[in-house]
């Protein structure tokens, strides 16, 4: 998706960047990508770096189809929680050489100014393994505080996430997007407190929860751990008012 300008090297272009978040029970974690360079390109291996998952917006496509299609593209993934979160258009996204010479191997007009439409999405890591694909040389899932810096400007558009994920994790119920089906009361509560940077009472969380329709409580208990079994509850998203 592009608007016409002048010449075809100062086009505006618009690409869509994606933001993965992850929970396997201990740690939240985002979902980078290490770039990949042609045989011959410019950068050596050493200066490759890691990004978040994107792509420019093709003519025919949505920005919702084409974050979709990124992540099915370069990790993957598909049919999963996304959620549009802002976007960014700083005239000044690509500051790095390391940024220049790898534009320059995948795109033909490397100087173009391309404005980003930033998605979250959310996966429990009991049931998505990622692979790397396209121009994705390898795929990793990192804690949330332990990010390096990334290639472009995609550090601010990581930390804008986190923040949209702490505002939205109570009144929006996306939560249990992280968790698996059947999850206990503790794990929903560590999963608060790892979003929410805080800790929780937990006997005044357990009585909200318990006032929540769309936590339903199951006849089932945890098998094969080393502790006393705890009840096991699932997400309804239908009685969620």
């Amino acid at each position: 998706m592009y608007i016409s300008s002048m010449n075809s090297n100062s086009q505006l272009g618009v690409s869509v960047d994606c933001v993965v978040f992850g929970y396997n029970g201990d740690s939240i974690k985002v979902l980078l990508i290490q770039q990949k360079t042609q045989d011959g390109g410019p950068l050596t291996e050493s200066e490759l770096q890691m990004a978040l998952p994107g792509d420019l917006v093709q003519a025919e496509e949505t920005l919702s189809e084409c974050a979709a299609r990124v992540l099915l593209e370069l990790t993957s993934i598909e049919g999963i929680f996304l959620k549009q979160y802002h976007s960014f258009g700083d005239p000044d996204r690509v500051r790095g050489e390391k940024d220049k010479k790898w534009l320059k191997t995948f795109r033909e007009f490397p100087n173009k100014r391309i404005i980003t439409v930033a998605y979250y999405a959310l996966v429990s890591l009991h049931e998505y393994y990622p692979e790397a694909s396209s121009f994705a040389g390898s795929i990793q899932w990192v804690d949330v505080d332990k990010v390096p810096g990334l290639a472009f400007d995609h550090n601010e558009i990581f930390r804008y996430a986190v923040t949209t994920l702490r505002e939205h994790i109570e009144p929006h119920h996306i939560g249990f997007e992280l968790l698996p089906k059947k999850f206990t009361l503790s794990q929903l509560q560590h999963l608060h407190e790892l979003v929410l940077d805080k800790k929780l009472d937990k006997r005044n969380f357990r009585k909200n929860v318990k006032r929540m329709d769309h936590v339903v409580p199951l006849d089932e208990k945890q098998i094969g751990v080393l502790h006393k079994p705890a009840q096991l509850f699932t997400f309804n998203p239908e009685a969620v008012n």
